[in-house]
């Protein structure tokens, strides 16, 4: 049994050692908003904040994640940081299919809240997430208008 702060709750998960916190979160915590992606830590559909650092969970096993805070989509928006990038992703229209957009979402926050004001090499450096409707552009725009 495990016992993990997720999004300033304590959670626990009867799981095996080696689950990895993706399939923690989704199929034992029910906390859909991380998605599964490729599943070897390439896309980055399953970023998720740990300690506040871009983590992506689908590599990332729970007997790893100790005493660390986990913080997912479904609570991003109670970050100051988070809520900012998500108002400027419904502004600059990022979204397309949606799909990656979660750890988009996750990965802008991790980066703004390390640098606040980022460059466009910083932007370039940390949005390294996949993105299959190319919308590149429409990220970086929408970090840059968070951080404004």
């Amino acid at each position: 049994m495990y016992e993990i702060n997720v999004n300033g709750e304590t959670r626990k998960a009867d799981v095996d050692p080696g689950t990895p916190l993706l399939w923690v979160l989704r199929d034992t915590l029910g906390m859909t908003g991380t998605k599964y992606g490729c599943g070897i830590a390439q896309c980055g559909a399953c970023t998720v904040m740990v300690d506040g650092t871009a983590l992506r969970s689908c590599q990332f096993p729970i007997e790893r994640v100790g005493g660390a805070r986990i913080t997912t989509i479904e609570a991003i928006e109670q970050d100051e940081v988070g809520r900012k990038v998500v108002e400027a992703w419904v502004e600059a229209q990022v979204p397309q299919c949606g799909y990656c957009q979660s750890g988009q979402v996750m990965a802008a926050t991790a980066l703004l809240k390390e640098t606040p004001k980022p460059t466009d090499q910083d932007i370039a450096d940390a949005m390294t997430n996949l993105c299959r409707c190319g919308t590149y552009n429409h990220i970086a725009a929408a970090v840059r208008q968070a951080a404004a």
